[in-house]
């Protein structure tokens, strides 16, 4: 039997002749064994080692000028073991100039300090804090930014606002912020809104302090504007002891504190003082038409009080004392369910809505822009009268008239209804302003068409956002979203 013996299938040649068929395939095909390494480092070198060098050459800047514009979107950091940070660059970078191939995702650049980071940081905090010392932040309800005067130590006054967050209120604090004074606001939120001082909470000269102006509070202040009681009807009916307590112990609490740091104080009085007058138009002078015990009185007595007592302390105790008797007045940040005239009409307007009167329609009033009586009250707290002054606007207006121009200027398809008269609702008021020309050098500037406009304009916002408003009618209620006090 013959035995088979198996060939080789390959023969290794030994030297370095040209290959032939007893070569292995990877030989034939690829290289010699001893050229791997050589292959493998040019590949490291190529793909590796040389991009890096480059940009480390190049500086983490200089490659950043030379990426799209979205590099600056997109930088990583990455705390490392040492203490410093890495910061790199995300995908979809494109850098120009470099066979616009894109930049591998998280490539750190360069290393840098964490100093660097805390400075840069620190820098762009005071940045911002600089810029919201300059303005208001702007907020649906004020979206204008309002700019901030800079005053020196000397002439920068602190001045408290009771009822800051109120229709007047508010408007005063955007006048005394934008002079560049600091600010107190107090208010317990009963009519006030949080939304029409939100531009300033973020003020480094701007405080709010929740608070109940019945109950003292101790605190250092140059002046006290004191407007803090509820001015519409149906508000202030709503509770007519409390309406009483703010008026009278209110004022007696703030007069307290005016004399114990030597500030001057300035109260904000009513046309309602005058009750509903035998005389017109109504100067300072007039003593007024009231009713002590009617369902009005708890307002009307209660800032005729009020006022009794500045004097009071005045003669007593010379603490200076301003007195501003405010007529009707209409504007932005109207409460729009306080059941005045103006809110109710337009807010019924808007609506399509019937336009309700209560009374024949013959009853008058004069109608003033909120700009105008925040100028009278700046004007006499730093003035040297101390007497009581009418501010309001002698444009005289029925009730009546008033209602269908309302709706001319809304364009609205509303019917006018007229309704049973209020207790006690006065038949004309037109203020005398004889004394705020000759004393304050002041009047109103603001035409009434040029206010409705921009009032119109407000609560057609104010609509938008919560979709429908019901007026508040003639009688005692509560402010919608108030608290019970």
């Amino acid at each position: 039997m013959t035995r088979l013996t198996r060939r080789p299938r390959y023969t290794i040649r030994q030297g370095r002749g040209p290959a032939d068929e007893s070569r292995s395939p990877f030989s034939r095909y690829f290289c010699n064994r001893s050229s791997l390494p050589m292959l493998f480092s040019g590949v490291l070198v190529g793909y590796l080692i040389l991009p890096a060098l480059l940009a480390n050459q190049l500086g983490f800047d200089d490659l950043l000028s030379q990426t799209q514009s979205t590099v600056q979107h997109k930088e990583l950091y990455k705390f490392t073991s040492e203490g410093n940070v890495e910061r790199g660059i995300s995908a979809t970078t494109t850098v120009r100039g470099y066979g616009d191939e894109q930049i591998p995702k998280s490539v750190p650049i360069r290393s840098i300090r964490t100093e660097d980071v805390k400075q840069t940081a620190e820098k762009r905090i005071v940045e911002n804090e600089n810029l919201y010392a300059s303005q208001s932040m702007p907020t649906a309800t004020t979206p204008q930014i309002m700019e901030i005067s800079k005053l020196p130590d000397a002439k920068r006054k602190k001045i408290m606002v009771t009822g800051g967050a109120g229709f007047v209120g508010s408007h005063l604090v955007d006048k005394l912020m934008m002079e560049g004074h600091e600010v107190v606001v107090i208010d317990n939120f009963f009519t006030g809104q949080k939304k029409n001082i939100a531009h300033w909470l973020h003020h480094p000269n701007f405080s709010l302090v929740v608070h109940d102006v019945t109950e003292p509070i101790m605190m250092e202040v140059d002046q006290i504007y004191h407007l803090a009681c509820p001015a519409s009807p149906p508000h202030y009916q709503y509770n007519p002891v409390k309406t009483v307590k703010t008026s009278t112990m209110g004022t007696l609490h703030m007069l307290g504190l005016a004399k114990r740091v030597n500030a001057r104080m300035l109260l904000t009085s009513t046309s309602e003082v005058y009750g509903d007058p035998e005389v017109h138009p109504q100067p300072e002078t007039y003593w007024g038409n009231v009713n002590t015990i009617g369902p009005r009185s708890c307002y009307d007595e209660g800032k005729r009080v009020a006022e009794t007592m500045m004097y009071s302390y005045k003669n007593q105790n010379d603490v200076e004392i301003r007195i501003a008797r405010i007529f009707n007045t209409f504007g932005p940040r109207m409460h729009p369910n306080d059941g005045r005239v103006v809110s109710n009409f337009i807010i019924q307007a808007l609506q399509n809505k019937p336009l309700t009167i209560y009374g024949d329609g013959t009853q008058t009033r004069s109608f003033q822009y909120v700009s105008d009586l925040v100028d009278g009250l700046h004007a006499l707290m730093n003035g040297n009268y101390d007497g009581p002054v009418n501010l309001g606007n002698p444009d005289e207006r029925s009730v009546g008239q008033f209602a269908q121009h309302i709706k001319q200027l809304t364009n609205s398809d509303s019917d006018i209804v007229l309704l049973k008269k209020s207790q006690d609702d006065p038949t004309q008021r037109k203020p005398e302003i004889v004394v705020a020309k000759r004393e304050i050098n002041w009047e109103p500037k603001v035409d009434v068409e040029d206010g409705l406009s921009n009032t119109i304009g407000y609560f057609q916002r104010v609509l938008n956002e919560s979709g429908e408003i019901i007026p508040t009618g003639p009688g005692a209620a509560r402010p919608k979203g108030g608290v019970d006090n």
